[in-house]
C-alpha cells in the first residue's frame, strides 16, 4: 500500500459518492469482509482510495519493446542501460545548455557503466598527476539527482523507495525531494553532499544513483522472443534478465528450442549444438551452461579425420581470430552433430505423421554413390556425399557410437543446473502472447489460411486455431518442461500423463520447426539442403499465408478483434523476420498498425538488413520507433563514450499525455478503487464493524 499520506488522519467522502442499494452491498458481503481484514477501517479505506486515486493521475510508465536478441549480450545489455537512448534525450532536454557536447557524452557514459567510468576518469587523473576533486564529484552528484528526479517524478515515492538500494535509500529520498528557494532545505542537502563526498563514499553513491536512473528510466521491458542462439552470450543475456526488475517475454521459436532441450527432447539439443558450431559459439555451451562437448569433439575427429569439411566452417565474426586447427575441429563437430541431428529428427517425424513432415526425410531419398538427392519428382546433385555414419539400406538407424554419444549429451542438458535455472526464468516471464495497454505481443504469426481466414491446427487430436491455438500451444509447453523442471521431490506422475508429456515433448521440436507453429510459420526448415546440395533454389523457405496479410488493415484488425484488444490506439508488435531496412523495407504494416521490430540485432543478419535492430518505445507521450546504428563494444563505450547510434520515428504521437487511468494496470486500481468505496459505504453503514 502508497505511504504517502498518513492512516491516522480521517478523511470525509460525501455520503452521496458512496450511495449502493443495501441488496447489491449484501450479496458482496463475503468479499468485503475479506477486504476488511487489510482495511480494518473506515480511515485506513478511505487513505487507500485517496492513494490509489492520486497514483491514476500519473503519466503512464515508459515500455520498452525489443525482439530478437540472439545472444548479442553487449548490444542488449547497452541498450537496457541507456533506455534505447531515451536517458541520452532527457539529459539533454536537462543540461544541454549548461554542459557541452563532451561533457554531455561523458555524463551519459557514467550513468551506463558508473563503476566502469569513475575507474576511467581516477586513471586519467592519475596520470596527470591528480585525482579527482571534491567540486567535481558534488558537481557529478548535482547532476545525477537533477537527472533522476526528472525521471522519477511520474512515479510515487512508494514505487521509488522499492528500485532504492538499501544502503542509500534515505539518502536519495531526501535528495529526490529537495525543494529549490527553501534556503534550509538547500543548506541541509548541501551538508549531505559534502558529507558523502568526506567520507570516502562519493563512488558507491554515484553507482546507486546512476543505477536508480537506468531502472526507473523503463517501467516495463516487453521482450518479444528469441532471446537465444547466433550470438555469444544467450546466458549473458539470461543473467542480466535475471536482475532486472519488470519484464515478460513473449517466446519465440529459438527459446522453445531451448525448453525443448530442457525438456529432454534430443532433437532439440542436436539444433542447439549445430547451431553453435555454426557460429562458433562453443563458450554459450560449455562455459554458460557446463555441456560437455569433450565426447563430440572425440567422436568428431574419429569420425571425419579425412574430411575437410568445408560446408561446415564456423561463421565467425570479423574480430574473431581462430586457429586452422581449431576452425577444422569445428567444422568437424559441425557436421558429426548435424546427421545426427537428422537421424534424431526422423525418429520424431515417423513417430508422429501427422506433423505432416515426411518431405524433411531425405537422407533415405539420397543415392550416395550418384551423388544424388531426389526432392519430389527433381533429382538434385549433392555437394557433399561423405557420411559414413549413414547406413544406405537403414539410414536413419544410430550407430552405436552415435547412441552413447547422444546420452551423453543429454546428461549434459539434463544435470545443468544453470540451464535448468534460466528455462525456469523464462517460463515464469514468458507466455505464446501478451495483451498490454492495447497493444498484442506475439513472436512471429497466427497461422492464417490462403484466404485470411485462421488456420486449424490439430494438436494431440485437437484442433484450435487463433487465440485458441496459441492458448493450448503455450499450456503444451508448460506440460512438456514439467518432465524435467518440476521441483524437486514432486510425486511421480502417472503413466497416462507420462505419456501425455512425452507428446509434448515432441512438439517442441514441430513448435521449431513445423509448418504451422506460430513461432515458426513457414512450409519448411531446408537444414539438410543448406549443407548438402548444389541448387539455392531448393533451399527457399516459404512463409505462411499470415506474412501476406501483415500489410493489410482489415486482416491485422481481424487479428486485434480475435485477441480481445481494445481501444482507439491499439496494435500488433512482433519480431522474427527481419526487416530489411537497406532495401526499403518499413517496420510499419498495415498503416502502423502492425510494427515488426526485428532489424537485426543478431550481427550475422546485419549485412542484410543494413542497421543493427529496432527497439519500440511506449511512453506517457506516445509511440516512438529507435531504429539503431551497431554496437561497437562495451569496451568503446566506456573509453570513448560511444553510444549506439539510433535514429527516432514517430509511429503515433497523442495531443494530451496518456496517465495512468488509461492503462491495463490503470483499470485495475480504478476497479479496485469501487471495491474500497463499497468497504467505506459499509463501514460508514455499520454493515461491517470498524477495528
Amino acid at each position: 500500500m502508497p505511504q504517502n499520506i498518513s492512516t491516522n488522519t480521517f478523511f470525509c467522502f460525501p455520503m452521496s459518492e458512496l450511495s449502493y442499494p443495501k441488496e447489491e452491498i449484501e450479496r458482496q458481503m463475503d468479499y468485503l469482509k475479506l477486504l476488511a481484514k487489510t482495511y480494518k477501517n473506515a480511515a485506513e479505506t478511505a487513505t487507500e482510495i485517496i492513494n490509489l486515486e492520486a497514483i491514476l493521475n500519473l503519466p503512464k510508465g515508459t515500455e520498452h519493446f525489443l525482439a530478437d536478441i540472439h545472444g548479442e549480450h553487449e548490444a542488449f545489455q547497452h541498450v537496457l542501460k541507456n533506455a534505447s537512448g531515451d536517458i541520452r534525450r532527457k539529459v539533454t532536454e536537462l543540461l544541454g545548455d549548461e554542459l557541452s557536447a563532451k561533457e554531455l557524452r561523458d555524463l551519459c557514459t557514467l550513468i551506463y557503466y558508473p563503476v566502469e567510468k569513475l575507474a576511467l576518469l581516477r586513471e586519467e587523473a592519475a596520470a596527470k598527476g591528480s585525482e579527482l576533486s571534491a567540486s567535481w564529484y558534488s558537481l557529478t552528484i548535482r547532476y545525477l539527482v537533477l537527472i533522476c528526479q526528472n525521471i522519477s517524478s511520474k512515479y510515487t515515492r512508494s514505487k521509488v523507495r522499492t528500485v532504492l538500494p538499501k544502503e542509500f535509500s534515505y539518502i536519495i529520498q531526501e535528495l529526490l525531494h529537495e525543494s529549490e528557494g527553501m534556503r534550509n532545505k538547500n543548506r541541509y542537502v548541501g551538508s549531505i553532499v559534502d558529507t558523502i563526498i568526506d567520507v570516502g563514499e562519493a563512488d558507491h553513491f554515484i553507482a546507486a544513483l546512476c543505477t536508480v536512473i537506468q531502472r526507473l528510466a523503463v517501467d516495463r521491458l516487453h521482450i518479444i522472443g528469441d532471446l537465444f542462439d547466433r550470438g555469444t552470450g544467450s546466458h549473458l543475456v539470461m543473467d542480466a534478465l535475471a536482475e532486472y526488475q519488470n519484464f515478460d517475454i513473449q517466446f519465440g521459436n529459438h527459446d522453445v528450442l531451448w525448453i525443448g532441450a530442457a525438456s529432454g527432447n534430443e532433437a532439440c539439443m542436436a539444433n542447439i549444438l549445430r547451431i553453435c558450431m555454426r557460429y562458433g559459439n562453443l563458450s554459450v555451451l560449455e562455459d554458460g551452461y557446463g555441456i560437455n562437448l569433450l565426447p563430440l569433439a572425440i567422436f568428431a575427429m574419429e569420425v571425419y579425420k579425412d574430411d575437410p569439411c568445408d560446408a561446415f566452417g564456423p561463421r565467425l565474426e570479423e574480430n574473431v581470430t581462430l586457429s586452422a586447427k581449431t576452425r577444422r575441429l569445428i567444422a568437424q563437430m559441425h557436421k558429426a552433430i548435424s546427421v545426427l541431428q537428422f537421424k534424431l529428427e526422423a525418429e520424431i517425424i515417423r513417430r508422429h505423421p501427422e506433423y505432416g513432415m515426411e518431405d524433411r526425410l531425405l537422407l533415405d531419398k539420397t543415392d550416395f554413390k550418384k551423388g544424388i538427392c531426389r526432392i519430389g519428382k527433381r533429382k538434385y546433385t549433392m555437394s557433399d556425399t561423405f557420411l559414413p555414419t549413414v547406413d544406405p539400406a537403414d539410414p536413419y538407424r544410430l550407430s552405436i557410437e552415435e547412441q552413447e554419444l547422444i546420452g551423453q549429451i543429454r546428461h549434459s542438458f539434463l544435470t545443468s543446473e544453470k540451464l535448468k535455472k534460466h528455462i525456469r526464468l523464462l517460463l515464469d516471464n514468458g507466455s505464446m502472447y501478451l495483451v498490454c495497454n492495447g497493444n498484442l505481443l506475439y513472436h512471429a504469426s497466427v497461422p492464417m489460411n490462403a484466404d485470411g481466414s485462421f488456420r486449424d491446427v490439430t494438436i494431440m487430436g485437437e484442433t484450435f486455431h487463433g487465440r485458441a491455438l496459441l492458448d493450448r500451444i503455450d499450456r503444451l509447453i508448460r506440460e512438456a518442461a514439467s518432465s524435467q523442471l518440476s521441483p524437486e521431490g514432486k510425486e511421480t506422475k502417472s503413466s497416462l500423463l507420462q505419456e501425455g508429456v512425452g507428446e509434448a515433448v515432441d512438439y517442441l521440436w514441430y513448435l521449431w520447426c513445423g509448418k504451422d507453429s506460430p513461432v515458426f510459420d513457414k512450409d519448411k526448415m531446408t537444414t539438410f539442403e543448406r549443407y548438402f546440395l548444389k541448387d539455392k533454389a531448393v533451399m527457399k523457405e516459404n512463409k505462411g499465408a499470415y506474412y501476406a496479410f501483415r500489410d493489410d488493415p482489415e486482416a491485422v484488425e481481424r487479428i486485434l478483434e480475435e485477441f480481445d484488444v481494445r481501444g482507439t490506439h491499439r496494435h500488433i508488435i512482433n519480431g522474427h523476420t527481419p526487416i530489411h531496412t537497406a532495401k526499403g523495407e518499413s517496420p510499419l504494416k498495415a498503416g502502423g498498425k502492425l510494427i515488426v521490430i526485428d532489424g537485426g540485432f543478431s550481427k550475422p543478419y546485419q549485412r542484410v538488413t543494413g542497421i543493427a535492430g529496432y527497439t519500440l518505445v511506449y511512453h506517457s507521450r506516445g509511440m516512438q520507433l529507435v531504429e539503431h546504428q551497431p554496437f561497437t563494444s562495451t569496451e568503446d563505450a566506456i573509453r570513448k563514450g560511444s553510444d549506439i547510434r539510433s535514429t527516432r520515428h514517430l509511429v503515433e504521437m497523442r495531443s494530451q499525455r496518456i496517465m495512468m487511468r488509461e492503462t491495463d494496470k490503470g483499470r485495475d486500481i480504478a476497479s479496485r478503487i469501487d471495491d474500497l468505496r463499497r468497504l467505506l459505504f459499509a463501514y460508514r453503514q455499520g454493515l461491517i464493524h470498524e477495528r
